[in-house]
């Protein structure tokens, strides 16, 4: 073997393989599945709501089988980044701390937060409003983030919790005063049921942080596994050019989930 023909052989055997869509045979997204109507359990077991819809639609576009990993919300970056799992699906909201350590697809739908109080209730979103109150968030969320900044600085008691199911049980048994929450969540969890009949959304001002908010939410990539991220993105396109994705969402909501 000549040294030039010695040499390109070298630079072939140096060159990663780099995957394609076509290599994308299974995607196992990790969900926390404690977040109707996004994600939750049926008595037995399956795993139902808007995301899990969305993320079975990405793969059936991919010809790949969808595998859910259960795991909690504030573990999941940590366990995406361990490969337990190859991507988030679990209303992760892509903003700047998260991409700082992963990547984000395409957005799946709107960042909308509301603060939720009991009926009648003169609280509002704001410090002043909320000082000497109690406010649940769930434990990892862009919520908590938000809370902390704004309010946790500001004489405001912010509550973390580990499920969204124990913000609302101490919000009706008046541990808390009031819970930031995702509002399409809160609004056909919680204040449509029997149990947040009393509730309701405040007035006043809007919850905004392009910060900690972000464009939207997304489904969460490791950083540098671009095959998978151009293959869910392209999906997600599709689902929306077709008609999946408003099919979709019309089982679970009644207002445009995408926004602009």
């Amino acid at each position: 073997m000549n040294v030039k023909t010695l040499l390109l052989a070298l630079c072939v055997t140096c060159v990663p393989l780099v995957a394609s869509a076509e290599d994308i045979t299974q995607i196992k997204f990790g969900v926390d599945s404690t977040y109707p109507p996004f994600e939750s359990k049926t008595p037995s077991g399956e795993l139902v709501g808007f995301d899990i819809d969305l993320g079975n639609a990405i793969c059936a576009k991919l010809n790949a089988k969808c595998v859910w990993v259960e795991n909690s919300f504030d573990g999941m970056i940590p366990a995406l980044q361990a490969r337990k799992f190859d991507a988030i699906n679990s209303s992760m909201s892509k903003n700047e701390q998260r991409s700082k350590v992963i990547d984000f697809s395409n957005k799946l739908y709107a960042p909308i937060e509301a603060l939720v109080v009991k009926g009648g209730s003169a609280l509002v979103a704001t410090p002043e409003a909320l000082k000497g109150k109690r406010v649940g968030v769930l434990q990892g969320s862009t919520q908590e983030t938000y809370a902390r900044k704004y309010w946790g600085a500001n004489g405001v008691d912010v509550a973390s919790y580990p499920t969204q199911g124990q913000i609302w049980s101490d919000l009706v048994a008046g541990r808390i005063d009031a819970a930031m929450a995702f509002a399409p969540q809160a609004e056909v969890e919680f204040l449509k049921t029997t149990q947040g009949r009393e509730f309701g959304f405040a007035r006043g001002p809007a919850i905004r942080d392009t910060a900690i908010f972000g464009p939207g939410v997304s489904l969460g990539i490791r950083k540098g596994d671009k095959a998978l991220l151009d293959a869910v993105n392209g999906a997600i396109d599709s689902i929306r050019k077709d008609g999946t994705y408003d099919k979709i969402a019309k089982k679970y909501f009644t207002f445009d989930i995408y926004g602009g």
